[in-house]
C-alpha cells in the first residue's frame, strides 16, 4: 500500500508565499514522476507542475516563474512546491501525484494524496 501525505496548505494574502510538501510511503520500488495538480471549486483537476526521476520539470503556463517544484535529494520520496506571488486564482485543493512501481510488480501505478487546501484571499 502506497500513501501520499500532503501538508503546507492554508490561507495566504495575494502576493504571499506557501510551500507544499508531500511524502510518499509504503511498498513502492521506484518512483517515475512526481507532481502537483490542483482543482478549483467547480472545475476539473489541472496540472501545476511535475518532476521526473531525471529531475526534468514541467510547469503549467499559469504558474511559470512563480512556482518551483523540487524533490528532496536525500529522500527521493519527498516532493515540494514553492509558490510565490500567489494570486486569488491560485485558490484550489492541491493534490500530490506519484507514478511509481509497486514492490513486486511490473506495472506502474498512479497514486494520489488526499489534497491540501490553498486559499488566496485578502
Amino acid at each position: 500500500q502506497v500513501q501520499l501525505v500532503e501538508s503546507g496548505g492554508g490561507l495566504v494574502q495575494p502576493g504571499g508565499s506557501l510551500r507544499l510538501s508531500c511524502v510518499a510511503s509504503g511498498s513502492i520500488f521506484s518512483i517515475n514522476t512526481m507532481g502537483w495538480y490542483r482543482q478549483a471549486q467547480g472545475k476539473l483537476r489541472d496540472l501545476v507542475a511535475t518532476v521526473s526521476s531525471g529531475d526534468s520539470t514541467n510547469y503549467a503556463d499559469s504558474v511559470k516563474g512563480r512556482c518551483t517544484i523540487s524533490r528532496d535529494n536525500a529522500k527521493k520520496n519527498t516532493l515540494y512546491l514553492q509558490m510565490n506571488s500567489l494570486k486569488t486564482e491560485d485558490t484550489a485543493v492541491y493534490y500530490c501525484h506519484v507514478r511509481g512501481l509497486p514492490s513486486g510488480s511490473y506495472k506502474y501505478e498512479d497514486y494520489w494524496g488526499q489534497g491540501t487546501q490553498v486559499t488566496v484571499s485578502s
